[in-house]
């Protein structure tokens, strides 16, 4: 884990928040390659679950929502940790992560307590009862308060789904384990509306989808595993949770979940609003509360079993080396272009013509030149860039056969082959 952290800071991939000012427990800042890595995440997961579908419709909800909402969801009163304070030095755990006494200085607890884990905040110009708002825990509660206006603006017909990626708070008694169990985190969620015989079928479905989508975006298939989550450990809306969890370096945990959540939460703000939340399973038929399969991710946990299953430690040409093994859908940088010396104007002045083509049509294209190439080479395979596109004298016409072509080198083999420049954009799609 600690090589992963080091590798992640050092090439710019994510960092400790507020770093300068000693840090702040919980919070990670996404670096340049960090937020490519991210984004080229989040596109692959929407392309699957919305763009590609015809069933599917996106939403992006405020992050601040009425309070209501989420006393009708249950998070006001049911969404809490359990809580102990060490009597000798005061520091406090989750309860059932610790056993016995502190393991920092081993004194002995107190009583177990229970903790609300969402962010309260006030909202408008004065403080009280009347303004009091949270920062939302979870995405789906600004799904389901929009089921409404989609069905208004769109008339779909069942089984059709809401997506949303967006921001979510957890006040979280002990962040740990890098990104893997922050107080802010970004989540990519679907609430797929199905009548409510039908709920297994679609449940099925997203099952394999949950798996399609790990696939598409490098994660390591036999590093996943399911886990049926038993009743006393469902949530309290789940009539069945699918719990995928993954091997991460520390230990296998949940990565990402997949939920049969009833009429539970339509019912409850149906309830808590005094608004209609019904949709007809068919024409002329009485408007139901739908049932809800919900597949949900965490970016942040999805990223970091990325850069597991892509970290690599090999040998290549006599020498060991680490690189990350990215799919290219989700690689932060799709090819580097680098001119074989940079105190040849002759080379620089081509390969900044190849950069310029190629960054027009792939924008994820870095330009290169410090360093001899075995160095570039090195630095390229570390951040996962899947070719390296070096401008020679072949190129400029010193071989004449091989005039306007280019040697493209391959991140996982290091094998090289000479490319025309006028195939680069398709060399490099496939």
């Amino acid at each position: 884990m600690e090589k992963i952290i080091s590798l992640s800071k050092r090439r710019g991939f994510i960092y400790q928040g507020s770093e300068i000012y000693g840090g702040l427990a919980g919070t990670w800042d996404y670096g340049p390659l960090g937020v490519e890595l991210k984004n080229n995440v989040k596109q692959l997961w929407w392309r699957m679950f919305v763009q590609e579908r015809e069933d599917m419709y996106g939403v992006d909800a405020a992050i601040l929502m009425h309070p209501e909402v989420w006393k009708a969801s249950g998070h006001v009163d049911g969404f809490q940790d359990p809580l102990v304070e060490c009597r000798k030095c005061k520091r406090r755990f989750r309860a059932d992560q610790v056993e016995g006494q502190c393991p920092e200085c081993e004194g002995a607890f107190g009583e177990v307590r229970q903790f609300n884990m969402m962010f309260k905040t006030q909202v408008g110009a004065t403080e009280g009862e009347g303004s009091i708002s949270y920062l939302r825990p979870e995405t789906a509660g600004g799904i389901f308060t929009n089921f409404k206006n989609v069905v208004d603006s769109f008339h779909p017909k069942l089984p059709f789904g809401i997506a949303q990626i967006g921001k979510a708070f957890r006040n979280e008694i002990a962040p740990r384990d890098f990104i893997f169990r922050v107080r802010e985190m970004e989540q990519m969620e679907v609430e797929y509306f199905v009548s409510p015989s039908k709920w297994e079928e679609a449940f099925d479905a997203w099952r394999e989808a949950v798996h399609e989508f790990n696939r598409a975006a490098g994660i390591s298939e036999s590093s996943v595993s399911e886990l049926e989550v038993a009743e006393g450990d469902r949530a309290h809306y789940s009539q069945r949770t699918i719990d995928f969890e993954f091997e991460f370096p520390f230990g296998r945990k949940e990565l990402c979940g997949l939920a049969y959540r009833t009429d539970f939460d339509l019912s409850a703000h149906e309830r808590g609003s005094g608004a209609t939340l019904r949709i007809a399973e068919e024409e002329g038929k009485e408007p139901i509360v739908p049932h809800v399969i919900e597949p949900s991710f965490g970016v942040d946990r999805t990223v970091l079993a990325i850069l597991t299953s892509a970290y690599t430690e090999d040998e290549l040409g006599g020498e060991s080396r680490v690189y990350l093994k990215f799919n290219k859908a989700i690689a932060p940088v799709k090819a580097a272009v680098f001119p074989l010396l940079k105190n040849k104007p002759e080379l620089v002045a081509k390969a900044r013509e190849v950069y310029s083509l190629l960054k027009k049509r792939i924008p994820q294209i870095m330009w290169d030149d410090n360093g001899n190439i075995g160095k570039r080479y090195r630095r390229q395979d570390e951040i996962g860039t899947p070719y390296c596109i070096t401008i020679d004298f072949d190129t400029l016409g010193e071989k004449p056969d091989l005039t306007d072509t280019v040697t493209v080198r391959d991140r996982d083999t290091g094998e090289q082959k000479r490319v025309p420049i006028a195939e680069l954009v398709s060399y490099l799609a496939v």
